[in-house]
């Protein structure tokens, strides 16, 4: 597994639209949440390693050279130290608000429906993505003041434990410019991509 970007942002932060860029910049793939979402075996993997029984991530990500989204955030450390040489890309929102306005349209809603659900995969995967939130960003995953505490922790625990020299903040407003600063690549001609916006994020969960 060589890695030379770990994304320490949560979901709903322009997560989508870095997978894209990144995988336009450096010229091979980016993990993703919806990797796991079209891998069954890649969900079972991530639903051990939230309970503790596995830490081999080289077997996920093995063939791709950069990783953003959950489940990758919650792992961000075992994945950094894994990969000395990675940059670590903090993605945020412009406020906590805003992304609690995201995070809660899109994936609150949609863990709680598929949690209670008849689709056994689904119900899997909700459960396991559920305990990971729980874990690893609160227990009040789907309280509002519960959440944004949480998000703000976490982004504040990565710029106090990640390497200044490895670590870039970003915004999605911020574009191209200072992702190729960090990674000394040149900036392309072309728009930074957009994607993955709330009703394309639901149009999507209502087709799988």
């Amino acid at each position: 597994m060589s890695l030379r970007v770990v994304g320490a942002g949560v979901g709903r932060t322009g997560t989508a639209s870095l997978k894209l860029a990144l995988e336009q910049l450096l010229g091979g793939r980016c993990y993703h949440m919806q990797e796991v979402l079209e891998r069954p075996e890649d969900d079972l993997f991530w639903k051990a390693a939230v309970h503790g029984e596995r830490d081999d991530f080289d077997s996920v990500m093995a063939g791709y050279v950069a990783a953003v989204d959950w489940p990758v955030a919650a792992f961000w450390r075992e994945l950094a130290g894994a990969n000395p040489e990675a940059l670590i890309l903090l993605s945020t929102r412009d406020s906590p608000e805003q992304w609690w306005t995201s995070y809660e349209a899109t994936i609150v809603q949609i863990l709680k429906r598929r949690a209670a659900g008849a689709d056994a995969i689904g119900a899997r995967h909700a459960s396991w993505v559920i305990a990971m939130l729980q874990d690893r960003l609160t227990a009040g995953w789907d309280d509002r003041a519960q959440a944004i505490a949480a998000y703000e922790r976490h982004n504040a625990e990565v710029r106090s434990g990640a390497d200044p020299e490895r670590l870039l903040e970003w915004r999605p407003g911020d574009g191209w410019e200072p992702i190729c600063a960090a990674l000394a690549l040149p900036v392309p001609d072309e728009p930074f991509p957009h994607e993955n916006t709330t009703s394309d994020f639901n149009a999507r969960a209502i087709e799988r």
